[in-house]
């Protein structure tokens, strides 16, 4: 049982260590669209907490922005990366968050 535990217990090391080392040749490629995709997923993270957490009386004046600037950093972190499914879909979430605002705003 102590030796099962111990090689689960290294596994998860090495996994950790797998992830570390994606992060950081994630941000030796490009620091510029690192820091986009971390300010980002900030931004995103946080946005569709507060819609799970208003859903019965959306706070759309708070999430709707943090959509918007989410996903336009999404678009230039893409295009950085050059990841072009990805420029279409951050793309059209900025353009939907952009209406969107419009009509709340206006």
């Amino acid at each position: 049982m102590f030796i099962t535990a111990k090689i689960a217990k290294m596994e998860i090391y090495k996994l950790l260590f797998r992830v570390v080392k994606f992060f950081k040749e994630s941000h030796r490629l490009s620091p510029t669209a690192f820091y986009c995709e971390m300010v980002e997923a900030l931004f995103l993270i946080s946005a569709s907490a507060v819609l799970t957490f208003t859903v019965l009386d959306p706070a759309t004046k708070i999430f709707i922005p943090m959509y918007f600037f989410g996903s336009i950093l999404g678009v230039i972190s893409a295009i950085i990366r050059q990841a072009a499914f990805v420029i279409i879909l951050c793309s059209w979430f900025t353009l939907m968050n952009g209406i969107a605002l419009i009509k709340l705003f206006l």
